[in-house]
Formats: structure tokens, sequence, C-alpha cells
């Protein structure tokens, strides 16, 4: 089997990951439970993993990462967003 074809399905596994909590913190407007320290180290990760995967020219590295940072980065944005929401 091809490698790329692996690091595509790997990178579809990991970009979908993410997004059962993005869409719970928008429906519930409340992102309390997650912890602000970790969402930034990763996407201090995500984003080393994405410059890597540029770097070296590797596509299904940095499209999965690029997908990735997006969810992590909605994910800070809805932490800030709804910080004072109690439900």
């Amino acid at each position: 089997m091809n490698p790329d074809i692996i690091g595509y399905i790997g990178g579809i596994f990991s970009s979908v990951s993410f997004l059962p909590q993005v869409i719970k913190i928008w429906k519930t407007k409340s992102a309390t439970d997650l912890s602000m320290p970790t969402l930034l180290l990763l996407t201090c990760n995500v984003t080393l993993w994405l410059s890597y995967g540029i770097s070296i020219s590797n596509r299904p590295l940095w499209i999965t990462n690029a997908i990735v940072l997006s969810m992590v980065l909605a994910m800070i944005y809805f932490k800030i967003r709804f910080r004072n929401n109690k439900t």
C-alpha cells in the first residue's frame, strides 16, 4: 500500500477526532471543561507538525495538521467567546 494512502487515512481520523468536541461546544455554548493550557500546547504541537509537513513537502501531513489546527483554533475561540456561560 502506498504510504501516502496510509497518511491520508490517518489524517482523516486525526482530523475527524476533534469534530465532535467542536460541535458539542457550539451546541452547548460552553467550553468550561476544556483546559486553555492544553489547547495552547496542542496549538503549538500542531503548528510545528504543519510546518514540518510543509518543509518536507508531505501533503498528508500538512493537510491533516492544517485541518486539526483550524479545529483547535475554533475551540480556543469558543473557549474565549463562551467563557461566561455556565451552561
